[in-house]
């Protein structure tokens, strides 16, 4: 790559690029980490061989077909792709907007690595647990004085989760109200989080989307329009998925509650809100919380997260069950809800995000997650104010403020130099910082999402529009430079042909060997 003179702030970066198979490559047999020594006489004597007692039908027929690897091999290969993987450890992280990809205190993850908390059981006897019990009790306290609701449930693991579970609500709600048959449509706005429209999909309703008006905001008159006795509820995310928030929400929960509605929100873009507004006020029956987004705990790529979900007093007896409740200073699991919509997951949620996210609430208290939502706006909104200067760059829709995050737009970049936000993705790499386009659809064109949140100082973010100041003088002077990146990272473009057909997908080692034919080589 021919070298140009960058700005100060523009940060030279390489990557360490392995030629690293998957694991399952690595394997030779016989090869071993550990030998596991053979039982003692005495020990098989008083437990036999260890297989008989387990029922046939739950033995395997044949062993795992794990890879055999030896301890420096396996050590090897996990640290060169560690080496191989950007985060919020090791770069300025605003690049992903809806997922608020903030700083983690790493006090906390001492905290979830006690044995006092690594050890639990999800079976344990509730007397034996009296004291994570009593932190999800504490949690449920703290979110129902940030939102505004009654009671919360820690059970869904995701944010989707947590929005299946309110659409459940929705549905168990109107059946036992006997309007079940009749209300069968919810209502969304077009740029809120697809997941809303899916979850609700998969119970069953019609799904009717709001355009924004001329003024980009939700369309109040279309909703006027479309409501009815059909209408189940209203789901949206206020601000919505592009920073944009509806100063109107009041008047749009007020017209479905007078159809008989129910209100739910998404706040996984909750961050700029914190101490300002909440829920309640908003006339919301129900909302959740990314613990693992605003709340700083990790977003673990889907793992083991936590969507709060949190209702009115009307709707608690539908919440999934159990939730922890305080009797006579004993925390115990509330079982006995006939209304309840049931479990959505295997057990009470995920202990170590609650804890996490109560730790960071206590130890910033109300001023502090005030100063969080207030710093994270000015942020975005200096972001906000630098990015839309920048030739070929754009914000969609509403001009002036937005909230804790911008969907921005590359399209005159495009349509002038026919470098794509995908080729300005890959070129971020180079200067070792992340950049998120957008989920799907695409509904701002060649999009870009930023989230700056509360963790990044005003250093930070000159580095980061001084790399997007400098590829936009790069696309208009030399293009091809950005169109060949990544020069000095491990990322590589991708053939997205294949996504949309799940024949072609392999989510496992196993699917393709089968998908390829090598399965069949193997044997």
């Amino acid at each position: 790559m021919k070298p140009i003179k960058r700005e100060h702030k523009v940060r030279a970066f390489h990557q360490a690029k392995w030629d690293e198979p998957v694991i399952f490559e690595l394997h030779q047999p016989g090869e071993r980490g550990v030998w596991v020594p053979e039982a003692e006489a005495e020990i098989k004597e008083a437990v036999g061989d260890g297989v008989s007692q387990i029922p046939a039908s739950m033995r395997r027929s044949e062993a795992p077909k794990l890879p055999e690897i030896g301890q420096a091999k396996v050590l090897r290969h996990y640290l060169r792709l560690s080496q191989e993987t950007l985060g919020s450890d090791l770069n300025v992280e605003i690049g992903q907007g809806t997922c608020t990809m903030k700083y983690i205190p790493r006090v906390n993850e001492f905290l979830i690595r006690s044995d006092k908390v690594a050890d639990l059981h999800p079976l344990q006897d509730e007397s034996t647990v009296q004291g994570m019990l009593e932190i999800y009790h504490r949690m449920d306290l703290a979110m129902r004085e940030i939102s505004g609701m009654d009671a919360f449930s820690f059970q869904p693991s995701s944010g989707t989760q947590a929005l299946f579970a309110m659409a459940s609500i929705v549905r168990a709600y109107h059946e036992a109200n006997g309007e079940g048959d009749q209300r069968d449509e919810i209502i969304t706005t077009i740029f809120s989080h697809p997941s809303q429209a899916a979850t609700a999909a998969v119970k069953g309703y019609k799904i009717i989307t709001l355009y924004p008006d001329e003024n980009g905001f939700p369309d109040i008159e279309k909703l006027k329009a479309v409501i009815s006795e059909r209408t189940a509820g209203f789901v949206v995310a206020n601000p919505e998925d592009t920073g944009i928030f509806n100063p109107r929400i009041r008047e749009f929960t007020d017209l479905v509650h007078e159809a008989g509605g129910l209100c739910f929100y998404d706040q996984a873009n909750a961050n700029g809100l914190l101490g300002i507004a909440r829920a309640k006020e908003a006339g919301f029956d129900m909302c959740f919380f990314n613990l693992h987004k605003t709340f700083a705990a990790p977003h673990m790529c889907g793992g083991p997260a936590t969507g709060a979900l949190g209702v009115v007093e009307k709707l608690k007896p539908f919440l999934p069950g159990p939730y922890v409740e305080e009797e006579n200073g004993r925390y115990t699991f509330k079982w006995d809800q006939e209304l309840s919509i049931g479990k959505v997951r295997s057990f009470h949620g995920v202990a170590q995000t609650v804890l996490r996210s109560y730790a960071w609430i206590r130890s910033l208290g109300a001023e502090g997650l005030l100063n969080v939502a207030q710093i994270a706006v000015l942020n975005n909104n200096y972001l906000y104010h630098h990015i839309t200067k920048i030739r070929g760059a754009s914000a969609p829709y509403v001009e002036g403020m937005r909230l804790e995050q911008v969907r921005y737009s590359w399209e005159q970049l495009a349509q002038e130099t026919g470098v794509t936000t995908e080729d300005v993705q890959r070129r971020m790499c180079d200067f070792g910082l992340h950049y998120w386009t957008s989920h799907h659809p695409y509904i701002v064109p060649q999009p870009f999402t930023l989230e700056p949140t509360e963790s990044y100082s005003k250093d930070d973010l000159d580095e980061y529009i001084a790399a997007l100041e400098h590829i936009s003088y790069e696309a208009y002077n030399e293009p091809q430079i950005v169109k060949d990146a990544p020069h000095a990272s491990t990322v590589h473009r991708i053939d997205e042909s294949s996504l949309d057909d799940p024949a072609l997908w392999c989510t496992s080692w196993r699917v393709y060997l089968r998908k390829t034919g090598l399965a069949a080589a193997q044997k």
